[in-house]
């Protein structure tokens, strides 16, 4: 009869973390306003705004999954909370318009280095 090989298990956790220090130092998400109270209300936007904004500009009818922020709130938890500043996106939308306006793919916008527009450095 056949015998299972044996599985490794390391004895202790040697692979070092793979995350830089900015994402080290940034605040948990409910720290950020992303608590229970900013779920809930998402939830009730998305029920009253149930499509993604971009896909209808675009002749497509797809659910919204998230609300976006239209103008970054950067903590101005004033523009955090207003509704006037949210739309519903598909989660394709949203990733897509987060690495625009945040870097992705190992880029850096000039907003993050120098604190101005979104324009990305490539």
């Amino acid at each position: 009869m056949p015998v299972k090989p044996k599985t490794h298990k390391p004895v202790a956790r040697t692979t070092p973390r793979h995350h830089t220090a900015q994402q080290e130092a940034r605040e948990s998400s409910t720290q950020r306003g992303y608590s229970y109270k900013w779920q809930r209300a998402a939830r009730g936007y998305l029920a009253r705004n149930p499509l993604c904004v971009d896909c209808v500009a675009q002749g497509q009818v797809k659910a919204a999954a998230q609300v976006d922020h239209i103008i970054p709130h950067r903590g101005d938890m004033a523009l955090f909370w207003d509704q006037g500043n949210w739309q519903g996106l598909c989660a394709s939308h949203h990733s897509r318009k987060t690495v625009r306006e945040d870097g992705g793919f190992g880029r850096r916008t000039v907003e993050h280095m120098a604190g101005g527009g979104s324009i990305s450095e490539d």
